[in-house]
């Protein structure tokens, strides 16, 4: 990341804050990329000793930006009326495209009613990846054939739009209410791994999709809601027990040292991003994505 960039970022960061007290109130609002989070954050909230962790609800729409979520009517919107009460601290939002005015207009009606509140904005991945390429090079036909430089170069202008709205939002609200979950940037390392043969339990990156589009498998999830939960609670989720739904899914010895890589990366990647609200970004994090060059 160039360093303007990145000094550009921290100055609209602000101060660390510190991690929260008590378990929080979260709204999740999102896509099918996005809202799986909710009960995984329960769980892994109780795994780290907080069991006041409340799932206050959740609103679904498919492949949805977030002013979609903004413009459902009020009868219907679940988002809004949580909002509204008070009785809220976290919202989680995933757009699909910046800039999304639903992500201020959210953000300030949850100002009007807790002036604590916080809001995390989900950087997903690119989907059709694999189709992606495929078309532009059809020497790398199919996910397996990616490599961490051509994903970061599929990645290079979604990134950095989700930073910049997020950190003029923070400039506009004179403070960082609204905070980044690189959960993209984690997945381009996880899938580093696997190419690498570093991946326990994982040996294909089409196994951590469930079709061509992007629709993530369950170490995807996973790994997305430990990037919300070190987000939320400002605390590293490395060494919790691992999901109970993961435990499940195959060799119980294979799957703890794969909930051990889940956890790291999706630490390393929130502690080295800018607007994550845990850490400062560390010069030569590996994971977050470099300028690169167009496709």
């Amino acid at each position: 990341m160039p360093q303007r960039t990145t000094e550009s970022l921290l100055a609209a960061l602000g101060r660390r804050t510190s991690p929260p007290t008590r378990g929080q109130r979260v709204f999740t609002a999102g896509h099918s990329f996005h809202v799986f989070i909710a009960p995984l954050l329960k769980e892994i909230a109780r795994s780290a000793g907080i069991p006041d962790h409340t799932v206050v609800g959740t609103q679904f729409l498919g492949s949805s930006r977030v002013i979609e979520h903004w413009q459902r009517p009020d009868s219907v919107n679940e988002a809004k009326r949580a909002l509204r009460s008070g009785r809220m601290d976290v919202l989680t939002l995933s757009p699909t495209s910046h800039p999304d005015p639903g992500i201020d207009a959210f953000t300030r009606l949850a100002l009007e009613h807790n002036p604590d509140v916080r809001v995390t904005v989900q950087a997903s991945w690119v989907p059709f990846d694999g189709l992606i390429l495929a078309n532009l090079h059809p020497d790398k036909a199919g996910r397996d054939a990616l490599t961490g430089a051509d994903l970061r170069r599929l990645h290079a202008l979604y990134f950095p739009t989700v930073d910049e709205e997020v950190a003029a939002l923070n400039r506009v609200y004179g403070r960082p209410v609204l905070s980044v979950v690189p959960v993209g940037q984690a997945l381009i390392a996880l899938r580093e791994r696997i190419r690498a043969g570093r991946a326990p339990g994982l040996h294909s990156q089409e196994e951590l999709f469930t079709d061509p589009v992007g629709h993530p498998a369950l170490p995807v999830q996973i790994l997305a809601a430990y990037g919300h939960f070190a987000v939320i609670y400002r605390q590293s989720p490395v060494g919790l027990a691992a999901p109970a739904a993961l435990n499940r899914s195959g060799n119980p010895r294979g799957m703890e040292g794969l909930n051990r890589l889940l956890q790291e990366l999706a630490w390393e990647a929130v502690v080295c991003h800018p607007l994550s609200g845990v850490a400062e970004a560390g010069s030569g994090c590996p994971i977050l994505p470099q300028a690169a060059a167009e496709l």
